[in-house]
């Protein structure tokens, strides 16, 4: 078990033929903030990221296209997900695939151990399945057809049919841990969130744990189990073992040591999968659970889930195009309450944008480094004497850094920008009352105008490190800004939990001209984004 300076942190690992859109990169950058805290404060951390790649739905995909699976799968790698983590700048550490030699080879090593210990069993099944899911729907997910469906069951999640398979299949005993589960929410509150996510869970368990189908043997594309290879391993258990191949089960075991357990992201429409059926499997083969199950809410568009189906996605260069990267990881983080559901809009986005990026901290930061210019010569200047208006100042950067790494550590990263953002709002209110333009004007308050200014840039180092997890590009411009990285070394090497200490920027620290970290958009622009 990994030591309490590690934290591996991982996404879920998307089908490769869905197309990515903002609901995937949400997810992605939510995971890219907590590593690059994590990573910043010094923990030993690593982010993991992927896509799956086997199962029904992609081989009729595949098919469809005039193509083979992994051919398939290989397009959509190269040409969309890969594609996907830089234009959002996403610093993972590794992508997995499920269709990598070290995935399918311990997938088998996972499966031949639980067949062997007596977890798994040969039966027949007959149920109504979803293609879309690639799941046997239990009977709350079953609802009566309309329109061209009527008169068939179809998915309450995709609208379509659903297909009655019969099929002998092996099966997982996963009725024999019901208990062991309910103890585990019960122990442990923390490990399933947000508190509405764990009672969803809860709620579902204490009805009663059916054994799981695990095998398919009307297709072939996926893993073959181990012996019996007229069968593939079914998609979803084999799709959940990414998380533990990726760090060395089967293979590395002194890498596995060091990373395992997790904490796993995951969209709330996949919680069941990654509360129940994940954990039951890792008990079974006498692993350690994951450290945290998150199950964050679903971006709304006009009120509705996004959908490929339904052509409601959105493309994250639709926003990075227009706003840029830094502007899409601020938005979604700061203006939706992660965990819960929110809804997304062009007018929302591009009034935070204005008042909050470019007004609130962008112009800020171009003001204070062009006062230092003006009236030192672009030489930060010591503080002389504080007074009780910049020990205001001091304490709330130092309260900022202490709560922003208090909300991450339990994820609630809305809470941690939040507080953050109390620095931005006091050092303008701060730089508007004591005015340094007028101090400058008088010889007998230089003394005054050196404090005042260094109290400013000092703050403006304090929320470089903050927001560097955040807005990496930004952040990033506006420590070259400072003259930092001579003095203090890179952005990412700063200690993120001694960013709230008092005078860390030193006095003499020569600046350099900012341009504007968020540029102006017109309306027009906006309107036709």
């Amino acid at each position: 078990m990994s030591d309490g300076s590690a934290f591996y942190i991982t996404t879920p690992i998307f089908y490769v033929n869905d197309v990515p859109h903002i609901g995937h990169a949400y997810t992605e950058v939510a995971a890219d903030v907590l590593a690059r805290w994590h990573r910043q404060a010094g923990d030993d951390t690593w982010l993991l990221t992927g896509t799956d790649e086997h199962g029904q739905k992609i081989l009729r995909t595949a098919t469809a296209n005039g193509t083979t699976p992994k051919e398939w799968a290989d397009r959509l790698v190269t040409n969309e997900w890969l594609p996907l983590l830089k234009t959002i700048d996403i610093a993972n550490d590794d992508f997995i695939r499920t269709t990598d030699e070290r995935h399918e080879t311990n997938v088998q090593k996972f499966l031949q151990k639980l067949y062997d210990d007596g977890f798994i069993y040969a039966g027949e099944y007959e149920a109504l399945y979803c293609v879309g899911c690639e799941e046997f729907k239990p009977q709350s997910e079953i609802v009566d057809g309309t329109g061209e469906y009527e008169g068939q069951k179809v998915c309450a999640i995709h609208s379509k049919p659903l297909e009655l398979l019969q099929e002998k299949n092996y099966f997982f005993r996963m009725s024999d841990f019901a208990d062991r589960l309910l103890a585990l929410y019960e122990e442990r509150p923390e490990f399933v969130q947000p508190e509405s996510a764990r009672n969803e869970v809860v709620s579902f368990v204490r009805q009663g744990l059916s054994d799981l189908s695990i095998s398919r043997s009307s297709f072939d594309w996926g893993i073959k189990v181990p012996w019996d290879e007229s069968h593939v391993v079914y998609v979803w258990f084999d799709a959940l073992l990414n998380y533990v191949t990726a760090v060395g089960y089967g293979q590395d075991e002194e890498t596995f040591e060091r990373r395992w357990p997790a904490t796993h992201l995951v969209g709330k429409d996949i919680l069941r999968f990654h509360a129940v059926i994940w954990p039951a499997m890792l008990m079974a083969a006498g692993l350690e659970v994951p450290h945290r199950v998150f199950g964050h809410g679903w971006l709304l568009v006009g009120g509705e889930k996004m959908s490929k189906s339904k052509l409601t996605g959105i493309a994250p260069t639709q926003i990075t195009d227009t706003f840029g990267s830094d502007a899409f990881r601020y938005y979604f983080l700061r203006a939706i309450n992660f965990g819960q559901d929110g809804s997304f809009s062009w007018e929302d986005l591009a009034a935070r944008y204005q008042a909050e990026l470019a007004n609130g901290f962008g112009n800020l930061a171009s003001r204070v480094i062009a006062m230092v210019t003006r009236y030192f010569q672009g030489v930060v200047p010591p503080a002389a004497a504080y007074e009780e208006a910049d020990l205001h100042v001091q304490q709330v950067v130092a309260k900022a850094a202490a709560d922003a790494d208090a909300a991450m550590s339990t994820l609630a990263i809305h809470d941690a920008l939040a507080a953050v953002w109390t620095i931005v709002d006091e050092l303008n209110g701060y730089i508007t009352i004591q005015e340094p333009w007028t101090l400058a004007k008088d010889d007998a308050k230089r003394e005054r105008l050196q404090t005042v200014l260094y109290t400013a840039a000092d703050g403006l180092r304090a929320l470089a490190v903050l927001l560097s997890p955040v807005i990496p590009k930004a952040t990033a411009k506006l420590w070259t800004a400072l003259g930092a990285t001579a003095e203090l070394g890179p952005l990412d090497a700063q200690p993120l939990r001694q960013a709230g200490d008092w005078g860390r920027l030193p006095a003499g620290t020569e600046v350099n001209g900012l341009e504007a970290l968020f540029p102006r958009i017109e309306a027009d622009v906006v309107q036709g984004a």
